[in-house]
């Protein structure tokens, strides 16, 4: 099994769970960082509208009016306490933001943590988001994927230049550029329509499965984006993979991290380089993270090893 496979946790920058204390919420990146977790992943609304039960994996984790910070300032906030995990969103709503402050939001923030960001973008599910920042719900696919070529284009070129239906500029500098060769790497999320895998082959660098994706589905998808790579003429070996651990629970009802943590070969057999799990489903706030992330890293290494 590859030991070059990353392990993924979910941070919950939204509700309860840090008792609304965000500044401490920087020491639940350091001990990840301390315990050797490879990669943290924070997840993005810009603002919410009251009509939550339109969530269609389940019932929502907030009220509307719940904290939700925004999962750039926090990563960066993050990066300033850290120096080897990696920091990534999944998913932000890039739609929300104009490519080139995206471009330029995004750059800063791989330079200052030395090259560690990691962008997992989609369209989101919520359309009083767009509604409210006055963009066009029906032309997100459109913008998103303008917005990540566009993206591309300003971390590659001095000057940059391109031209869309949704964003257009011409001989324009944006800098500094990110630290990583070609930019920020861009995990798009969602499920693989035609569209989306047209978005990954053209501007992506990984994928993440739609929620409630089957192993053995995301095995299916995962054949599915590296064929088409080979074909566009790109590396699929390059391709990385956010795959979710089906969570399992012990005779009482709780969720097991040992029995959880068991399914990561069958994940990264199917195709996943970063296994990923949420923090909130095992520990019940900040002052458990430590204990939970020396015994993940500890449960993924032997899983790993083949121990």
């Amino acid at each position: 099994m590859s030991t070059d496979v990353q392990l993924s946790i979910g941070l919950p920058n939204f509700g309860s769970w840090p008792a609304g204390d965000w500044r401490g919420f920087t020491d639940v990146g350091r001990a990840a960082d301390d315990a050797g977790i490879d990669r943290i992943v924070l997840v993005d609304h810009v603002v919410m509208g009251p009509n939550t039960q339109n969530y269609a994996w389940g019932r929502f984790p907030t009220p509307p009016e719940a904290d939700w910070p925004e999962p750039l300032t926090l990563l960066a906030a993050i990066a300033a306490v850290t120096s080897r995990v990696r920091l990534a969103t999944g998913i932000l709503v890039a739609p929300l933001r104009g490519a080139t402050l995206l471009a330029k939001t995004a750059a800063t923030l791989d330079q200052l943590s030395g090259g560690r960001l990691e962008l997992g973008v989609a369209t989101g599910w919520q359309r009083e988001e767009y509604d409210a920042a006055g963009i066009d719900w029906d032309n997100r696919g459109r913008l998103l994927t303008d917005t990540l070529a566009a993206c591309k284009e300003l971390w590659t070129n001095l000057p940059a230049s391109f031209v869309s239906e949704t964003v257009n500029f011409t001989d324009v500098y944006c800098a500094p550029q990110p630290v990583q060769p070609g930019g920020v790497p861009l995990w798009i999320g969602g499920t693989l329509n035609t569209r989306n895998l047209a978005r990954i082959v053209r501007s992506g660098d990984g994928w993440i499965p739609i929620m409630g994706l089957s192993t053995a589905d995301m095995a299916r998808d995962v054949a599915r984006i590296r064929t088409a790579l080979a074909d566009a003429g790109r590396d699929p070996g390059t391709l990385r993979v956010q795959g979710p651990l089906p969570l399992v629970k012990d005779d009482t009802g709780r969720f097991d991290l040992t029995r959880t943590m068991a399914g990561a070969a069958e994940v990264i057999a199917a195709g996943a380089t970063a296994v990923h799990l949420p923090i909130q489903v095992f520990c019940a706030g900040p002052e458990g993270a430590p204990a939970f992330f020396a015994e993940a890293r500890k449960a993924f290494d032997k899983v790993v090893s083949g121990v």
